[in-house]
């Protein structure tokens, strides 16, 4: 199955990254906060303006961004976490 994203939605790949203290120990799952980087995976084909035109996204598919903790929806497809999340909700593109 595969997702199709509207508008000026995005789907992103959640990159889960060992969490460890600055002494090297590292945390169990419950100890852990939920991740804010992700992959993009798809994007909508833009927010449609007033004037019936749409605004390009300003990501692509393939970049590694930084998005709000707690934007977007969460789901699980063929064992994979994603976020479908507005433009909005992304606030960095990691270079």
């Amino acid at each position: 199955m595969t997702l199709r994203p509207l508008g000026d939605k995005v789907i992103v790949e959640v990159i889960d990254e060992p969490q460890t203290t600055a002494s090297g120990i590292v945390l169990p799952d419950t100890a852990k906060e939920k991740s804010q980087k992700g992959k993009v995976i798809a994007v909508g084909p833009g927010k449609l303006l007033d004037n019936g035109q749409r605004a390009a996204l300003e990501v692509n598919e393939g970049d590694t961004v930084m998005f709000a903790k707690y934007g977007g929806t969460e789901v699980t497809l063929d064992g994979k976490e994603l976020m479908i999340l507005s433009e909005r909700d992304i606030h960095a593109i990691i270079a």
